[in-house]
């Protein structure tokens, strides 16, 4: 470029007319000239090299050369060609010398600056060495989300998310490449800048308080296998009821049930409680656990007339009969009077109905039988006694879930009578109008 800037100035200044005009229009077509190579070549080596690479990885087996290719990382070392085009050319208008402005002579120094531009080098060096930080930046972040990428693919994405890992390194390159970008205008040494911004430690660490935090709760959260992304998990405080979608630096997204989506700091996930149902998806069932209350007028002794019916039902036949004869043996041992009922030991409706529910549970197809199982009174209250069902469905799907554990109460709710125990119901307008009528 040295040879056709002195040739185009030569040829120029032939022009007597526009000599005072030879420098800078010579200055210019150079300019335009390497600005025009440094497209071509780049537009040559897209055509050429990122066309043999994408063949390249499209007829290999493997899938992470397709991941680098689809995130642009071959794209951004093509810039390469350009900016080395750009870089070694800077100097065309800077005289083929050996010696120091400073060591030259006033009078060759003043015809010297006749034909060349001592500055101009200067500057387009700024701009390829800018040019040359852009294409690191660029071809770092598309690495970046490549590797990110290809992690994901394995089996060890399931289990440690890296995206907030990630954007730390990023934030660091994106950091760096600010300082050099600054040295490079300032013409000052980086390691100056970065002293520097040691009294500014304060004011970014206010400015980063959050991405603090967030890193050293991602590491937390990853160390301790607190949550992942697929987890199902509930965070009443930030409204929070889903799945987990994505776990960056500073935030945790979850996609509630209604298919909102609700944002959370991550910090918060390590600083707060919050509900994580993995567990219950690793067992394999899903709790159902849920009451009916009896009303306690209905609760009383079985007479010979119930226990002959209950012997009629197939689940508890074998129950009524065993139990019948067990409590007999002990009434007898007791040399009890027919007048001493409530002296001995009798069956219950009530009683007889938890195991027929526990029976009824135990056939149940779609109840995970390993797990825990409960049929149980809990403390009675001013709402009759409740009797709760504490067992897993082994059908985690919502939907599923919910028709099973409605299936079950309904056949609950219907067979309560042929105990001739009744739900409780607190009275409503149409119990007080017929109070009304009878009185």
């Amino acid at each position: 470029m040295n040879i056709i800037y002195s040739y185009l100035l030569e040829h120029i200044r032939e022009f007597g007319t526009i000599e005072f005009f030879a420098k800078p229009a010579a200055a210019f077509i150079c300019i335009v000239l390497i600005i025009f190579v440094a497209w071509f070549a780049h537009f040559v080596t897209r055509k050429i090299f990122l066309k043999i690479v994408q063949r390249i990885a499209s007829r290999t087996k493997t899938e992470w050369d397709d991941i680098l290719v689809r995130n642009k990382v071959f794209m951004g070392v093509a810039h390469l060609v350009p900016a080395f085009i750009l870089y070694y050319t800077a100097d065309f208008s800077y005289p083929n010398i050996h010696q120091e402005l400073s060591e030259l002579d006033p009078e060759v120094y003043k015809a010297l600056s006749q034909d060349y531009y001592w500055g101009l080098t200067a500057i387009l060096l700024k701009m390829a060495r800018l040019y040359f930080t852009v294409i690191i930046v660029y071809v770092t972040n598309a690495i970046l989300n490549a590797g990110l990428e290809i992690y994901n693919t394995t089996e060890y994405a399931h289990h440690r998310s890296m995206k907030g890992y990630v954007q730390l390194v990023k934030i660091f390159v994106f950091f760096m490449a600010g300082i050099l970008a600054i040295s490079i205008l300032l013409e000052k040494d980086p390691t100056v800048l970065l002293a520097g911004l040691g009294a500014m430690a304060a004011v970014l660490l206010l400015v980063f308080r959050d991405t603090i935090l967030g890193f050293v709760a991602s590491i937390q959260l990853s160390a301790n296998d607190m949550v992942k992304i697929g987890d199902w998990i509930e965070m009443p405080s930030h409204k929070a009821d889903g799945t987990v979608i994505d776990i960056t630096l500073n935030t945790v997204k979850v996609q509630n049930w209604d298919k909102t989506i609700s944002t959370i700091p991550t910090y918060a996930l390590v600083s707060e409680s919050f509900y994580n149902w993995k567990g219950m998806e690793e067992s394999g069932g899903r709790r159902i656990k849920r009451s009916v209350s009896i009303d306690t007028n209905t609760i009383k002794f079985c007479d010979t007339e119930m226990l002959g019916r209950f012997e009629k039902f197939d689940l508890i036949r074998d129950y009524v009969v065993e139990k019948e004869r067990e409590l007999k043996e002990y009434n007898k041992g007791k040399n009890l009077t027919d007048e001493d009922f409530i002296s001995g030991r009798h069956q219950t409706n009530i009683g007889i109905f938890r195991k027929y529910l526990e029976v009824y549970l135990h056939q149940h197809p779609k109840i995970k039988q390993d797990l825990t199982f409960l049929v149980r009174q809990l403390a009675p209250v001013g709402r009759g006694l409740p009797i709760e069902i504490y067992v897993f469905s082994n059908d985690q799907a919502w939907a599923n879930y919910e028709a099973i554990q409605a299936d079950i109460f309904d056949h609950i709710f219907a067979v309560i009578p042929e105990f001739e125990l009744r739900v409780f119901q607190e009275p409503t307008g149409s119990d007080f109008r017929k109070i009304g009528k009878h009185s």
